[in-house]
């Protein structure tokens, strides 16, 4: 019965896991390039708790790591000239204090010096590792579908655009970001740009609220399996004591 619970208490670890990153997809379904995100599950074998019958062995359930889906979101036409969206696999490349960040969220604006950047402020990147300054003085700003600026008929810088060949590897640093690993390897292909679009979430609701009412009634069904095997312990404990 020992087995049971713990076994039952390390399932509704698991649950509220699942259902915090659900809460999570939802609460960033209006979030420009947010990416959904699901836990991965995986049994773990040990050693039972002591019992005269029953197998030697017992699985438990614990988390194995976070799944991203980077399937392409919804392209929404704002008309700005500044808000950048990619059609197909690949990240802007913006630069903060921490290193280089990979972001799908193009709305992006201009600093004093006239440099693009995101809201926060961190420069959006070029192919030299160089950031994108725009001339206010040099016309309507143009950005070619493979990324080169234009501006009154001259190209300019060309955007960073990173497709990783396992962008499962990339890791959450938060603000929509992510980081890759120093051996991430990177395609050459390059996403489609689109100027004056944004990529809306890729969180489906109709997905995620079934989610979360599967993931509570998964809860109750175990909370009741657990309280059924303590109650079952304590009529033993009970039936054992009678002289």
């Amino acid at each position: 019965m020992d087995n049971t619970m713990l076994i039952g208490l390390s399932r509704q670890l698991t649950l509220r896991r699942e259902m915090d990153i659900t809460a999570n997809n939802i609460a960033n379904i209006n979030t420009d390039g947010f990416k959904a995100e699901r836990v991965m599950l995986e049994s773990r074998e040990t050693r039972r708790a002591r019992h005269e019958d029953g197998p030697p062995q017992v699985q438990f359930v614990g988390e194995w790591a976070m799944a991203r889906d980077f399937t392409q979101g919804a392209l929404t036409s704002t008309g700005r000239p500044l808000d950048l969206a990619l059609d197909g696999p690949g990240f802007f490349v913006l630069e903060t204090p921490a290193g280089e960040r990979f972001t799908r969220d193009g709305r992006f604006t201009l600093n004093a010096q006239g440099e693009l950047t995101a809201s926060d402020g961190a420069r959006v990147l070029d192919e030299g590792g160089a950031p994108v300054v725009i001339d206010p003085n040099a016309g309507p700003v143009q950005f070619g579908t493979d990324g080169v600026l234009i501006q009154n008929g001259n190209p300019g810088a060309r955007l960073a655009l990173a497709v990783f060949e396992a962008p499962g590897q990339l890791s959450k640093t938060g603000d929509n970001r992510y980081q890759a690993p120093e051996d991430a390897a990177r395609l050459d292909e390059r996403p489609v740009l689109r100027q004056g679009f944004s990529e809306s979430s890729n969180v489906r609701a109709i997905l995620e609220m079934t989610r979360m009412m599967e993931v509570s009634r998964a809860y109750q069904s175990v909370t009741r399996m657990i309280r059924d095997a303590d109650e079952l312990s304590r009529k033993a404990i009970e039936r054992l004591g009678r002289p």
